[in-house]
């Protein structure tokens, strides 16, 4: 059988970098002094700030880019979705799946069921330490109840109806399987290269700050780049050697940089993300990758419960001990996740040994 296009422990690298700009990026972006990002929306002074902390760099310089880049962890996770559901569902992989798995209901029902267990746990805890911690939010009905179906994304005004921010992903998700099942199984590749164009097409004509951009950029639309181009790296891509690995990481992230400064080149930043990302996660000495594809294999984790260790501990920050907070926001979320992680897997292993 040919060798993978990227390894079990180059998975884990990339979702461990992911994981590692979105957790950083959604303690950092809720400081004051942080440079924001452009992530929903495009404004022009958000990147020139970004400019003037690069050429006048302090002690918080790392908080500023985090703040500013992090977030495009997210792209990298659409592109290893679609990747991961290539090598399973278009008989790619070792697992040849059954036509039941295949089939639109059980297939929708499945991922729908798999992002719920995740997401949860995780929600439960976050609004009982939100009710009992300073500024709790205040929910609605609707908005429960849209979090908890994951179709909070298509509300009004997402920004504020979401809470924990973050869980827009779950509603993002649930959009993109819906769409890969329906508009992009083991169909040509021109249905990936055309919803490319489509979408790119609703986003480049809208006012860069305005509403109608952000709510598309809530949904399937703003995500469909990254996602599609792991679908065709998983049916197209090919092993690359070191040379040329090198040139494609260093180019993506010379071109992520200088796309953050015009509106229509930031619309195609989050592809040279995904490439970047691969580079390094294939070029990382073993060492290295063996620990951030460690942080892989608990980002599931870390992605639901870090929403609740900043509500703790980021009053520390906002008091002036910006590390301090930082560092202990790091630290617990690293080793709430690892005792999740840990715990669940018992659990399914218990089920298992149950069943035989």
């Amino acid at each position: 059988m040919d060798k993978p296009l990227l390894s079990r422990t180059e998975c884990a690298a990339l979702r461990g970098l992911a994981i590692i700009g979105i957790f950083l990026h959604n303690y950092c972006h809720w400081l004051g002094m942080a440079v924001k990002e452009n992530e929903y929306t495009f404004t022009m002074s958000k990147s020139s700030q970004l400019m003037q902390v690069i050429a006048s760099p302090d002690i918080y310089l790392p908080v500023h880019l985090v703040s500013f880049f992090g977030h495009y962890g997210v792209p990298v996770f659409l592109f290893l979705s679609a990747y991961g559901l290539v090598m399973k569902y278009e008989n790619r992989g070792s697992q040849k799946p059954s036509p039941k798995q295949t089939a639109v209901i059980p297939f929708l029902s499945h991922h729908f069921t798999k992002l719920f267990k995740m997401m949860i746990v995780g929600y439960v805890i976050f609004t009982m330490v939100d009710a009992i911690t300073p500024g709790p939010h205040k929910y609605q009905v609707m908005d429960i109840i849209s979090q908890m179906f994951m179709f909070n994304n298509v509300m009004p005004d997402p920004d504020h109806i979401i809470w924990p921010g973050p869980y827009w992903f779950f509603g993002l998700m649930m959009q993109l399987y819906i769409v890969y099942r329906l508009l992009l199984w083991r169909r040509g590749d021109i249905f990936p290269l055309l919803l490319i164009v489509a979408c790119w097409a609703l986003q480049a004509f809208c006012d860069p700050e305005g509403d109608t951009l952000n709510r598309i950029r809530y949904n399937f639309m703003g995500g469909v780049l990254p996602f599609c181009a792991g679908l065709l790296f998983a049916r197209r891509g090919k092993q690359m050697s070191r040379g040329f690995l090198t040139t494609q990481t260093v180019i993506s992230i010379a071109l992520i940089f200088f796309f953050s400064f015009n509106f229509q080149t930031w619309l195609w930043a989050p592809l040279f993300v995904c490439t970047a990302s691969v580079g390094i996660a294939k070029l990382t000495p073993a060492r290295i990758n063996k620990w951030i594809a460690w942080v892989g294999n608990i980002s599931a984790a870390l992605f639901v419960l870090h929403p609740v260790t900043r509500k703790i501990f980021i009053p520390i920050s906002r008091h002036g001990d910006i590390y301090t907070g930082l560092l202990l926001y790091i630290i617990a979320s690293i080793a709430l996740a690892w005792f999740y992680h840990n715990f669940s897997k018992l659990r399914a292993e218990k089920k298992i040994g149950v069943r035989n």
